[in-house]
Order: structure tokens, then C-alpha cells, then sequence
């Protein structure tokens, strides 16, 4: 017997199969009983003829249950009128579990109580396109940065000190001493580059800012590669072609799922087609800012609806660069023209998804990198290790960070970073 997945049906059409999975949903009434079976890798038909099966497995399928677990064997047959176009005229059913009732019946439910049963919620068929979605990405990265001669280094979760700021730290008692939860792995990454050249780590990142926008989460995912000998125009050049790259592999191969969760996809074709990212400097993001009615002070950091107006001014994402020391990380590296900006990109998503990217060129003087660190009233003793890489060989360097989640949420068009992760972290949500 063919063991096959629901989503390979295709090359089994008029053959025999087995499938293992769980009834999505089902309905039918006399001879005819009409199954939905998902696999996890979709979603198939099996119709089910009193007379054509066994009058036990036509029983068992009338007594199976939402989220029965099942296993069944049928021929293939093309249907384009069925789920994925194909459906099983079904020959046997046994059924390995009968489902008690299932708390998420297709009534439709709050957001609270399908966050409470998020470990169930992941069945239906909405988190499932996200899913399917996000895992394309993943890869999709992992491909392009391995096409871009970057070698993944791994950086630790547990760290001696802060990124950026103490503020945004999760601590943690760790043999005697106090640790903290990585904020990023950027410094990391400019110690390994150094070693490597072109070098990214990918993985989950912790901030305890105290926010509830649609736009945060306390645990996310982050990819942030570095270049040894790279200054902010590689960096930006990286992002750009990797941003277009994730765009065009999802547009290829998850179009289904982009049309079950009703994303239009024209604004991402332009994304990819419609030419180069713009690039301009704060200034001129404040130009537009202050012409479109935005009360943000200049000097101060982009909130939320800035980055909002920004993005609806243009089609595609927009980087802004050359920002106010004051507002970015200690280590970047300022302007050799203006010395009160620094070398810094936010990338901004178009469509209102606000910033996905934010980066820019490193300071490779020991001597101004420990000027920063006491502006920012850090312990240089902490940053030993790190001053170390501008006692050594130091060179200039390039990278940024890329929020996993906010890429998710742009492209699948959703309206929370809650649904983009599969078990998401916020300040009021740490279960299931």
C-alpha cells in the first residue's frame, strides 16, 4: 500500500492510497458519507458509498468526530470541483482515536479564547496558511544568505551583558551571577565575522519593553548577518535583495496559501517589480512627516503611525537613513560628514507593517566605541570581549536585524504579530 500526503496526491491519480490524519470535518446522510481529512500538509475529500465499503467502516465513519484522528485508504481520483482538486473514493476507515467535542466548532470565536486554545487553534485552517507561510520564509533565507557566501553562526540565548540597553532585558540568576536573555546576537556576529567574513545567526531574540501594540512581542525570531569589510551601503544592498528574494519564493510557492487568507498579492508583485527600494535620510522622512500632519517631535525616534505615513507614501519599502545618535544602539558608527548622525537603515514596510529591518554600519574605533559606551552609561568592563575586535584587526563592518515576525505579518497581510509565531509571548499572554 502507497503511504501518501494529501499535498503528493497528484502523482498518485487512480491509484491506491493510504492516508493518516485527522477529520476536518464531514457531512452526508443515508449511503453517502462525504469526509474532509487533513494531514498537515492539506486537505482531501474521501467519499465514503454504503455497499462500495465495509458496513463497519461506514459506521465508524458516521461515529468519527471533529479532529478524529483516522487512518484510510482510497483511490485517487481529479476532481477540480474538491479540496486541492483531487478526492479519495474511500475503500476502507479506522479510526484510532474518536475526538471528545471540540472546544473550536466553525462558529466563529474571540481572539482571547482561540489564543487560549492556540495549541488547537493551529489546526484550522487560517494559522496553518501562516505557518505554511512563515516556514517558507525560513527557508527562503536560510537559501539566499547561503547564495550570498554567509555562513550561519549560532549566538548564545543567555549573555553577560546588554546589546542596547539594560531596560529591555529579561534577567536571570545564572551559578551566582546575573544573565540575561539575548536582545540580539549582533555583537556576537561581529566577533564571528571577523573570523568568517560574511557570517548571520538566526534565532529567538527576548525584549521586555512594556508595550501592547499590534507591532510587539516579548519573544520573536531575528536573522542578523554582519560583513567584515562592509560599510551601510552593503548593508542596505543586502537587505534589499533578501527582502525581494522572500517576496519572489513565496509568490512561487505559496500562492494558496496567500489566497486562503485573502492577501492580495499585488502589492507584493510590486515590491519585486516595480524597481529599486527608495532610500532617503530622516530629514527628508521628516519632511514628510511634518507635511503630512505628523506631531513627532524632529530628533525623536519613529513611532508607530510615522512609520505608518511613511510607508503609505511609497509602493515598495522604504529605508531611512542618517539618524540622530540619540536614538540608535552605542556601536554605530557616526557620519563622518555630520558627526551628530550615524550610519544608520531602518527598512519600512509599505502597507502600514511599519519597520522590518533596522541596522546599519559599526564603529571600528576602539576609542569612540568606548566614548559610546560611557555616554550610554554602560560598564566598559562588560564590553572587554567585544573592544577586543577593535584591538585586533579591526576593520569596518556592516549588518542589521530582520524581525521574523514582522516579515510574516507584511506578507501574509494579517493584522496582529500574534498569528506569525506559532506560540506567541506578550506582556499579558505566556500560556499555552
Amino acid at each position: 500500500m502507497i503511504r501518501a500526503s494529501v499535498e503528493r496526491l497528484c502523482d498518485f491519480v487512480g491509484q491506491e492510497v493510504e492516508i493518516q490524519g485527522w477529520l476536518f470535518n464531514k457531512r452526508g446522510k443515508g449511503k453517502l458519507q462525504f469526509l474532509l481529512i487533513r494531514d498537515g500538509t492539506g486537505i482531501v475529500q474521501g467519499v465514503a458509498f454504503r455497499g462500495e465499503i465495509a458496513d463497519e467502516d461506514f459506521e465508524c465513519a458516521g461515529a468519527l468526530t471533529q479532529e478524529s484522528s483516522l487512518v484510510v485508504t482510497g483511490t485517487v481520483r481529479e476532481d477540480r470541483r474538491a479540496p486541492g482538486g483531487y478526492e479519495l473514493s474511500l475503500s476502507s476507515i479506522r479510526a484510532l482515536q474518536i475526538a471528545a467535542d471540540y472546544p473550536i466548532s466553525p462558529k466563529s470565536h474571540g481572539v482571547g479564547f482561540l489564543m487560549d486554545h492556540r495549541h488547537l487553534w493551529l489546526r484550522s485552517r487560517r494559522p496553518h496558511g501562516v505557518l505554511r507561510i512563515r516556514d517558507e520564509i525560513v527557508r527562503a533565507i536560510r537559501d539566499h544568505m547561503a547564495d550570498q557566501g554567509f555562513v550561519l553562526v549560532d549566538a548564545p540565548i543567555f549573555t553577560p551583558n546588554a546589546c542596547e540597553e539594560t531596560s529591555t532585558l529579561f534577567d536571570t540568576e545564572y551559578f551566582g551571577q546575573k544573565a540575561y536573555l539575548s536582545q540580539s546576537g549582533q555583537l556576537y556576529m561581529e566577533a564571528a565575522c571577523m573570523a568568517l567574513g560574511k557570517v548571520y545567526c538566526f534565532g529567538p531574540t527576548f525584549r521586555a519593553e512594556k508595550s501592547k501594540t499590534r507591532r510587539h512581542l516579548t519573544e520573536f525570531w531575528m536573522m542578523e548577518p554582519e560583513i567584515a569589510f562592509g560599510d551601510l551601503d552593503d548593508a542596505m544592498n543586502l537587505a534589499e535583495g533578501l527582502v525581494a528574494a522572500l517576496i519572489s519564493r513565496v509568490l512561487e510557492r505559496r500562492r494558496d496559501e496567500l489566497e486562503l487568507l485573502e492577501r492580495d498579492a499585488a502589492p507584493l508583485e510590486r515590491v519585486i517589480h516595480g524597481g529599486p527600494f527608495p532610500r532617503i535620510t530622516y530629514d527628508e522622512a521628516f519632511e514628510i512627516l511634518h507635511a503630512a500632519g505628523s506631531e513627532t517631535p524632529f530628533g525623536a525616534d519613529l513611532g508607530g503611525t510615522d512609520e505608518t505615513i511613511l510607508g503609505d507614501h511609497f509602493d515598495r519599502p522604504l529605508m531611512v537613513t542618517h539618524w540622530p545618535k540619540e536614538v540608535k544602539a552605542f556601536y554605530m558608527k557616526p557620519d563622518p560628514d555630520d558627526p551628530a548622525r550615524v550610519l544608520g537603515v531602518d527598512m519600512i514596510a509599505p502597507e502600514g507593517y511599519g519597520e522590518i529591518i533596522g541596522g546599519g554600519q559599526r564603529m571600528e574605533s576602539l576609542a569612540l566605541l568606548e566614548e559610546a559606551i560611557d555616554a550610554h552609561q554602560l560598564p566598559q568592563q562588560a564590553f572587554e570581549w567585544f573592544k577586543d575586535l577593535r584591538r585586533y584587526g579591526s576593520v569596518p563592518h556592516a549588518g542589521f536585524g530582520l524581525g521574523l515576525e514582522r516579515v510574516v505579518t507584511w506578507i501574509c497581510g494579517l493584522d496582529h504579530l500574534r498569528e506569525s509565531i506559532p506560540f506567541p509571548r506578550t506582556m499579558q499572554r505566556l500560556a499555552p
